[in-house]
């Protein structure tokens, strides 16, 4: 039988989701948790692959198992015996072609930034010094969904079939005086896609690059061409929708 398992995670100390031979990973904890309490070798699927540094505020992954177990009780011993920077929210019995990847329709990220210091935010969001056009960077955020094809985001060397992702939703949010996040949802994005697409919207934030400029960048198709990637500990996987 098959489950859907759904957790959050402060990903500060994992070398990102994925199974690392030399690093520790959420992906290890889950199978370490769930193999330990339902006392078998389970693996997990997850719904994606978050970088080093990168957090999750709602993630999911499937296991197959045929040993029975009441849900809310394997909740509450998960969240025991894991670490305090994952939780698990929630395990439910799904149908056996459901898969926590490829059943995905849509995945949400934010990026998070801040302009003064606040020792409570530092692990979560990126505090810059320099002034920022979110009206322009905005208008350039939209152009993003009238492209599908963004291997100009595409981190070099990524093992990728193809770089057409749906972007339905791209926007800068302001949500205190000094404090915005960038909200996007697509299908599926490419590795550091979503850091690489932050940070060239900060340069036409900066007035470095126009939006025609920005056209380009993602006509072009060359990573060399867009922004840096931005730093891991200000993203967010924020939902994930089947």
């Amino acid at each position: 039988m098959r489950y859907f398992i759904w957790f959050s995670y402060d990903g500060t100390n994992y070398h990102g989701w994925q199974l690392q031979p030399n690093g520790n990973t959420v992906q290890a904890e889950l199978q370490r948790g769930l193999s330990l309490l339902l006392r078998e070798n389970i693996s997990v699927t997850g719904a994606g692959r978050t970088d080093t540094g990168v957090h999750a505020r709602q993630m999911a992954a499937h296991f197959d198992t045929e040993v029975s177990f009441d849900y809310d009780e394997l909740t509450r011993k998960m969240n025991g015996v894991l670490p305090q920077d994952i939780s698990v929210n929630k395990v439910e019995k799904v149908s056996a072609d459901m898969h926590a990847r490829f059943s995905a329709v849509s995945r949400t990220y934010h990026y998070y930034i801040h302009t003064k210091k606040n020792p409570f935010l530092r692990h979560f969001s990126l505090e810059i010094h320099y002034q920022l056009d979110f009206l322009l960077m905005n208008e350039a955020a939209r152009i993003l969904q009238e492209y599908d094809d963004f291997g100009a985001f595409c981190k070099a060397g990524s093992d990728v079939k193809t770089t057409i992702c749906h972007i339905t939703e791209a926007k800068w949010h302001q949500t205190a005086e000094d404090a915005w996040y960038f909200e996007i949802t697509a299908n599926r994005f490419l590795r550091n896609m979503v850091r690489a697409i932050v940070g060239t919207l900060i340069e036409v934030g900066r007035h470095r690059m126009s939006l025609d400029e920005f056209r380009k960048v993602i006509e072009g198709g060359r990573r060399t061409q867009a922004g840096e990637s931005m730093p891991a500990l200000a993203l967010s996987l924020e939902k994930i929708v089947y």
